[in-house]
């Protein structure tokens, strides 16, 4: 596998959220801010169930237009769902919400460098810094679970696990990177239900970019994935992978701005709007 960056091991209080509370999936999405804002950290897979998550990326103003254009140019990893004024830490998407507080952890990058990951940014808020909010895969797995598909992650108390691949994202300006994906391990008889409910939310990443065999993604081994953790597959799993909202971090690593808050991966915002919100037509 091509790796930028290993992921950083995730220690105790990293377990997912729902280890810790086992109602979280009840949490009302301003509850669920309201404890993260409080310093409660983890994975938010299944926590308010029924409202969209979303994925952090904060750059300085000056490279704002990059930052809109790799999205634009890759909107399978980078689907945007808001975009904040310069120096405004508020979103349509959360009545109230403060996006320097609100997420359960949080990464500070320097020239490309991870350098802290903290549970609040105000110390490392900026003025000129512009917020896009990107499209979650965990959004669709209450649909993949209505459908009877299993979420081995969730079911194992497990951070999901993500990828870098060799797959080379549309460069857009100064940003360029390899498009980051999650995998979840679905048994074949619920494959399509699994590629067929996802496809009905390309606001949330859509239908998965592979299923299969992982090497043809440039992926060599499954139990080391570079963000989250390793999950256990049943003996008629297939892999299937959907590209992931950590690929604008994978950008920052290749392409190194000055300056970068974003979200620690796995650990999203979670915003008021509904999961249904982003669904099409069948």
């Amino acid at each position: 596998m091509h790796r930028t960056q290993e992921g950083p091991a995730l220690v105790a209080q990293d377990r997912p959220v729902t280890l810790v509370d086992e109602h979280a999936r009840a949490w009302s999405p301003k509850t669920a801010r309201d404890r993260f804002r409080r310093g409660l950290a983890g994975p938010t897979a299944g926590v308010a169930a029924g409202h969209t998550q979303a994925n952090l990326i904060s750059v300085p103003a000056d490279w704002a237009y990059d930052m809109l254009l790799f999205c634009q140019r890759n909107p399978k990893p980078c689907p945007v769902l808001d975009v904040t004024d310069a120096g405004s830490w508020s979103t349509v998407l959360a009545d109230g919400a403060d996006l320097r507080t609100d997420l359960p952890r949080y990464r500070v990058w320097r020239d490309g460098e991870l350098v802290e990951e903290p549970t609040d940014v105000r110390a490392y808020w900026r003025e000129d810094l512009v917020s896009f909010l990107i499209g979650c895969s965990f959004t669709f797995e209450w649909a993949l679970a209505q459908a009877g598909v299993p979420i081995r992650h969730v079911e194992q108390g497990r951070n999901v696990p993500m990828y870098v691949t060799g797959r080379q994202c549309r460069p857009a300006g100064r940003l360029r990177g390899p498009m980051v994906v999650s995998m979840r391990p679905v048994p074949a008889r619920h494959l399509a239900a699994a590629i067929g409910e996802s496809s009905l939310l390309p606001a949330v990443h859509g239908a998965p970019v592979h299923c299969g065999d992982p090497s043809a993604l440039g992926i060599d081994d499954l139990g080391r994935p570079d963000f989250g953790e390793p999950v256990e597959a049943g003996p008629d799993d297939i892999p299937v992978f959907w590209a992931c909202g950590v690929t604008p971090q994978a950008a920052v690593m290749a392409s190194r701005p000055p300056f970068a808050l974003t979200h620690a991966p796995g650990q999203m915002f979670v915003t008021d709007a509904r999961d249904e919100q982003y669904r099409v037509a069948a």
